[in-house]
């Protein structure tokens, strides 16, 4: 698309987050007229980022959504992925028929570029940031954004001149496919797909097509990277007009990155490609083999030699709040998975000990039941300490497992002081809380960093 596309024309970017503050910077630079509207009050939002956007001039309305903040002279509105359809301004825009999109279709529609693109219901910003390790330590010097923490926009106005030369990998959550409408990655992939994110799409079947929107623009020179592990891909196979190489744990004989003979094997038709031996993994757990396949996969898509891949796997360590190694104090050792913020992401994280744990959960009650996790529970945790919305319902699961100490605290400083009472020496701790963090924190990311202070606090 050409660079002026949006030049002169009226776009409501609505949020005042990272995503929202870099396509409004990007839109300003392009020419558009520029409103940036937020519920947050002028006194809660980040300083910094309002007053970056005041020097630009850009048109800031906090603390509501006037009822004439959509017209029918926007001509576009970019929301925060995070923002619900049923605002009120995005009904209204909805109602007159004005595209909504969100950043990463705008940054998309402005650059020609070599896009890789990862979704999945868990492990994808492990999963991205190996691949973006993989194609660095390849000499491709690529850019990583998205999803991650680096919004497609800030990279778009920052790198305009060189975009096109080097890969960009992207993290793509549902909330910023649902808002694509163009976007095309040469490469896709979606890991996993459980039921999670229900309270913002309503339905599986939304949350599914919102994820499909990955591939929906992918045409046969593409190609797109899926989990023969799942049943649930199958669903798709007439819809897909990309090239598919499939990824697997279980089954060894399957065409694609595989496990067999515990390593990962490139598999085709015509030969097996040894790429790593899963025991020279330097990340842990059963669910980062799969982490590992998909990076695989599209790293050998990429170009990437095996023994690249190979080296990566073996010095990569992982990313912070992803079973996160806190550190070991009066022998008992802490981990911080507080990006576990479903059920199955902390089903993967307790499988990944040897022993029973002390686990500390609970959260942001979205409505869900735990039955899924009570297995896990039965055979890996001794002890449960739960707090927030959800603490009832984690009680009442882990009785259900047969779990002896289930303890409801206040908070999470009380469930890490609770936990070094009742640890013992050579005892594991961790956080990995299978519910979102926003009862009572902003992110999953100062959650965790509030449980790493608790837990070096003497």
């Amino acid at each position: 698309m050409d660079k002026e596309f949006y030049k002169g024309k009226n776009i409501l970017v609505l949020g005042l987050g990272k995503s929202g503050v870099a396509a409004a910077k990007l839109l300003h630079a392009t020419g558009a007229n520029v409103t940036v509207n937020d519920m947050k009050a002028a006194d809660v939002v980040d300083q910094e980022q309002l007053k970056t956007l005041k020097d630009l001039n850009i048109k800031v309305v906090l603390g509501h959504h006037p009822p004439d903040i959509v017209t029918e002279n926007i001509d576009y509105v970019v929301k925060n992925p995070g923002i619900p359809y049923s605002v009120s301004p995005l009904k209204e825009a909805a109602r007159l028929q004005i595209p909504m999109i969100t950043e990463i279709e705008l940054a998309y529609s402005l650059v020609d570029g070599n896009f890789i693109g990862i979704t999945g219901s868990n492990g994808k910003t492990t999963t991205t940031a190996l691949t973006g390790e993989i194609l660095k330590n390849d000499g491709l010097n690529p850019f990583i954004g998205g999803n991650i923490g680096i919004p497609l926009s800030k990279i778009v106005l920052e790198e305009y001149q060189q975009f096109n030369r080097y890969p960009t990998v992207l993290e793509l959550s549902s909330f910023q496919l649902q808002g694509t409408i163009n976007f095309r990655p040469n490469i896709a992939a979606i890991i996993n797909m459980y039921e999670t994110h229900l309270d913002y799409h309503g339905t599986m079947e939304d949350y599914i097509s919102a994820k499909s929107m990955i591939f929906k623009n992918q045409t046969k020179e593409d190609h797109l990277v899926l989990n023969a592990d799942q049943s649930i891909f199958c669903k798709f196979l007439d819809s897909i007009k990309s090239e598919i190489i499939w990824c697997s744990r279980i089954n060894p004989k399957q065409l694609g990155v595989v496990i067999d003979n515990d390593e990962i094997v490139y598999r085709t038709e015509l030969k097996k490609e040894p790429v790593c031996s899963i025991y020279e993994l330097a990340i842990p757990g059963e669910h980062n083999l799969e982490n590992a396949l998909f990076a695989s996969a599209i790293s050998l898509l990429k170009g990437v030699k095996s023994d690249v891949i190979r080296e990566t796997l073996m010095s990569f360590k992982g990313v912070e709040h992803r079973l996160e190694l806190v550190g070991t104090i009066d022998n008992v050792t802490y981990y911080n998975d507080s990006k576990a913020t479903n059920q199955q992401a902390t089903i993967r994280a307790l499988q990944s000990f040897n022993k029973p744990i002390i686990l500390i959960a609970g959260g942001l009650d979205r409505g869900n039941e735990f039955e899924e996790i009570i297995e896990a529970f039965r055979t890996k945790v001794k002890t449960l300490i739960v707090y927030g919305e959800t603490a009832k319902k984690m009680i009442s699961t882990g009785q259900k497992a047969g779990i002896n100490k289930c303890i409801n605290v206040n908070n999470l400083e009380e469930a890490v002081k609770e936990a070094k009472i009742l640890a013992e020496p050579l005892d594991t701790v961790v956080l990995s809380p299978a519910c979102a963090s926003w009862d009572m924190f902003p992110s999953f990311e100062v959650r965790g960093n509030m449980f790493k202070q608790y837990v070096l606090d003497n």
